[in-house]
């Protein structure tokens, strides 16, 4: 049984994907990602994708180490700079791929120290399931909080001996990353988050025994969260009931916002699918650094 969040990526796929076609497409993302990442069958727009330069970066692949696994990732920063701004980019269910890198370049490009860990390596490798449904319920539904929680702190430290500044750490994420934002921003060692559609509600599980409702009223930091008002996987009522625990929570909660966004579906900020909603993805783009600068990380 899928949450309707990731029943709402599955049906984001375009009409008539082929195996053939999937297996171009993780080509095509693996030669603009660099070899070593993964790239899972996500649906691609007939246009290009939004591509962010490297010059001026540093930019590849690194591992940190977390409980003897060596955990993958992708950064980007500005060449030549120390004493950074963190952001911890956090994946879609598809794992690490361009899109995820590019934005981490886009964060580089503000000034930031960006890094995108593979939340889910030890379960399995995205490009291998070709199929959505696989890919969620052989890899992702596998993955547990936890495990999640103690690689970003992993990425954390990783960032802090290599040019970041971890006195200013925010974290951001899209979709399956949204949840993760709300729940590391009740615990880690960030000044604030940004969720991009997250969900918000879910039954507890052994691997993911809390949900952002559960953790409302404890913030560590404050979130913006950025939804659709036309998105099918998270009911605007459970943004409702989420508002309404932040207001009974701590200082941080309190102060979390919301921006619903008129007419736009999940995933309006994934230049690379059909639901990229061109507006709504550059305020959205704009109100992070605006949030991320309002609280002290930039």
């Amino acid at each position: 049984m899928l949450p309707e969040d990731l029943k709402t990526e599955f049906n984001s796929l375009l009409p008539g994907q082929t195996t053939e076609q999937g297996a171009t497409r993780r080509t095509a993302l693996q030669v603009a990602l660099g070899v070593g990442y993964a790239a899972a069958a996500v649906p691609i727009m007939a246009q290009t994708a939004i591509k962010t330069s490297s010059e001026g970066l540093k930019t590849g692949e690194i591992t940190f180490e977390v409980n003897g696994f060596k955990v993958p990732a992708f950064y980007a920063a500005p060449t030549g700079k120390t004493k950074l701004p963190v952001v911890l980019v956090i994946q879609e269910i598809f794992g690490v791929h361009e899109y995820i890198a590019d934005t981490c370049r886009r964060f580089a490009k503000a000034g930031y120290l960006a890094i995108a860990p593979e939340l889910y390596a030890r379960q399995g490798d995205p490009s291998e399931h070709g199929e959505m449904a696989k890919l969620i319920a052989e890899v992702v539904s596998k993955v547990p909080d936890a495990q999640v929680m103690a690689d970003l702190d992993g990425a954390v430290q990783w960032a802090g001996a290599n040019g970041g500044d971890t006195a200013k750490v925010a974290i951001t994420g899209f979709c399956w990353g949204g949840r993760i934002t709300w729940l590391y921003a009740a615990q880690g060692p960030v000044k604030a988050g940004v969720a991009w559609y997250g969900r918000l509600v879910g039954a507890s599980s052994a691997l993911t025994p809390k949900h952002p409702i559960d953790v409302a009223s404890v913030m560590r930091a404050p979130v913006l969260g950025l939804y659709g008002e036309k998105d099918d996987g998270i009911p605007l009522d459970t943004v409702d009931k989420m508002k309404a625990a932040l207001a009974t929570g701590t200082a941080a909660s309190r102060a979390s916002q919301f921006v619903v966004y008129p007419d736009a579906p999940h995933a309006f900020h994934a230049d690379y699918r059909p639901s990229f909603r061109q507006g709504p993805a550059e305020d959205g783009w704009k109100r992070c650094l605006e949030w991320f600068k309002a609280h002290g990380v930039a």
